[in-house]
């Protein structure tokens, strides 16, 4: 994993480079320069460690999400802001498979910071109203499923979210 700042700089020399091919009429390798470019700023703004974990996590496999999540040293310095709140929303998928408590605090990190779409929030505001129900702090979790229905725009969540008001009423 390269830090952020190396993934800027190797793209500006890139495209500098490239604009010099332009230049000598070397049009081909200018063009092939400008996607490799890209590919770094693409990778800026999506970073690699995260992209595989959401490839292992697509898969099930918590325990290679987990070493992969574990090779983010600083993810405050290594990272952008809403990779820092995907980060916190990967760990709480993680954690919670076995500790409540923790993936509470990451989800609330992961809300607080932010995340890119929607859909991504509604599910952390999901997830995290799973686990409040679980605590039995029903006001918290009642706020965090409405909050969750209005993000949840294509109605993709509208099932769980039935499911959990249906297990309140039964506390």
């Amino acid at each position: 994993m390269y830090p952020k700042i190396i993934k800027l700089i190797l793209s500006i020399l890139t495209i500098s480079y490239s604009i010099l091919q332009f230049y000598y009429n070397n049009i081909g390798n200018g063009i092939a320069l400008i996607f490799l470019a890209s590919m770094f700023i693409f990778l800026y703004f999506k970073n690699e460690i995260i992209l595989i974990i959401f490839l292992k996590l697509r898969k099930q496999d918590f325990i290679g999400t987990e070493k992969w999540l574990k090779k983010i040293k600083n993810p405050e310095s290594s990272l952008t802001k809403k990779q820092v709140g995907y980060y916190n929303y990967l760990w709480g998928i993680v954690t919670s498979q076995t500790n409540l408590t923790s993936a509470e605090k990451y989800f609330k990190k992961a809300i607080s910071i932010g995340l890119s779409m929607n859909h991504d929030l509604a599910m952390a505001k999901l997830s995290l109203a799973g686990i409040l129900i679980q605590k039995r702090r029903k006001r918290e979790a009642t706020m965090l499923l409405n909050e969750a229905k209005k993000l949840d725009k294509q109605k993709m969540l509208s099932d769980q979210i039935k499911m959990m008001q249906q297990q309140m009423k039964k506390i």
